[in-house]
C-alpha cells in the first residue's frame, strides 16, 4: 500500500512540475531510483542522487557546448 501511495505521489509531483524540471534530472532520477532499489531498497535516495548527478552532467555538457560555440564564433570573425 505504501508503494502505491509513493508511486501516485511521485507521478503527480512530476506531472505538476512539467517543463520546470532541471535538465538531466528525470533521466538521472529514473536510473538512480532503479539502482538504489536493486542495491538495497533505497530507491528514493538513489533517485535524489541520480537527479543531482544528471543535472550536473547536463550543466557540464551545456557549458562545453556554449564554449565551443563561442570559440568557433570568435574564430570566424
Amino acid at each position: 500500500m505504501f508503494k502505491l501511495i509513493g508511486c501516485i505521489f511521485f507521478a503527480l509531483s512530476v506531472a505538476a512540475v512539467g517543463n520546470a524540471q532541471a535538465a538531466g534530472c528525470s533521466k538521472g532520477a529514473v536510473v538512480g531510483g532503479v539502482v538504489g532499489h536493486v542495491a538495497g531498497k533505497h530507491g528514493v535516495a538513489g533517485a535524489a542522487a541520480g537527479c543531482a548527478i544528471g543535472h550536473h552532467e547536463a550543466a557540464k555538457k551545456a557549458k562545453a557546448a556554449s564554449q565551443t560555440a563561442a570559440a568557433s564564433a570568435a574564430a570566424g570573425k
